[in-house]
């Protein structure tokens, strides 16, 4: 296999994978942080996770249909527009759902999952009669365009580049939220002991309403991001849904480290082995080797102490 292949031929191919990598890990990190915010502090499955993140890819879908039609000189800028409004969609959609079903079911993951699973198949169902079943592209701004030439051999896409940055900054915010705000402080003190976080004053059921918007929110974030890699269609959310509850689980479901070390290394696990296997071998091989290390340390890779 590797005959035909000189060393430098060899390292750039493995170079160009492990970029590809990176930018699974990046779309993974940013489908993850919002999952993990949501079942690390509620003990809520979010089975419909991957729908708030196609709600984020349509509606920078409809914002690149509207800055290009009515307002074409601002369309190099709209993309950022467009992740502030898929964070509100996500958001404010997130709240009612909280308000509505989540608050009902609590303690009740089992509950929560059908529920969560129910509203999955409404919102890809609405997808379907509002924007059709097939796949709807964004179009990029110019300056998002082409690639970067890093050597004479090795060229990387502008975009992929652009969500890599962009997952730093968001997994920045994130850990700025959690362990430098008020709220976070807030968020924290009801994971590790939530009645007596409730006794001190602090409004646990308000805690839950927001976790649970800016977790969909992120996704929605991590939708706008999706758009630059790939087409957006009802369904495509659940091509993500089982690596990002993957990620959660095997980085320890409290641990924003261990969230975006367990995206790193399944990421690049994955991305490596399809160079020398095919894509769904890697990803079976990828999955069972997860699976073993959870049987061995079913906490995750990082685990937060939790008082009961």
């Amino acid at each position: 296999m590797f005959e035909e292949y000189s060393m430098a031929e060899l390292t750039d191919i493995l170079f160009m994978q492990g970029f590809a990598g990176l930018i699974l890990f990046s779309v993974l990190v940013l489908m993850a942080l919002g999952l993990a915010i949501i079942f690390g502090q509620m003990g809520v499955i979010n089975m419909a996770h991957g729908e708030f993140m196609i709600l984020g890819a349509y509606t920078t879908y409809l914002t690149s249909h509207i800055f290009e039609t009515y307002l074409p000189a601002l369309f190099d800028g709209y993309f950022f527009v467009a992740m502030a409004l898929a964070f509100l969609v996500c958001f404010a959609l997130g709240v009612l759902v909280e308000w509505g079903m989540i608050r009902f079911l609590f303690k009740r993951p089992l509950d929560t999952l059908l529920a969560t699973w129910g509203l999955s198949l409404i919102l890809q169902q609405l997808y379907r009669t509002v924007f059709g079943a097939r796949e709807v592209g964004v179009t990029l701004p110019e300056w998002m365009m082409g690639s970067y030439a890093m050597t004479e051999t090795i060229e990387v896409p502008i975009n992929g580049i652009f969500v890599m940055v962009l997952t730093l900054f968001i997994a920045s915010g994130v850990y700025f939220l959690m362990f430098r705000s008020l709220w976070g402080k807030q968020v924290r003190a009801v994971v590790q002991n939530r009645p007596m976080a409730g006794a001190v004053g602090i409004d646990t059921g308000k805690v839950d309403r927001y976790t649970f918007g800016i977790g969909c929110g992120i996704a929605g974030i991590a939708g706008s991001a999706f758009t630059m890699i790939g087409s957006t269609g009802p369904t495509s959310g659940q091509l993500y849904i089982v690596d990002t509850f993957l990620v959660v689980v095997f980085g320890g479901a409290q641990s924003l480290i261990g969230t975006i070390a367990s995206a790193f290394t399944i990421s690049q696990s994955q991305s490596t082995l399809e160079f020398f296997l095919s894509g769904s071998m890697a990803k079976v091989i990828t999955l069972l080797i997860v699976v073993g290390i959870l049987m061995l340390r079913p906490q995750g890779l990082f685990a937060l102490k939790i008082r009961q």
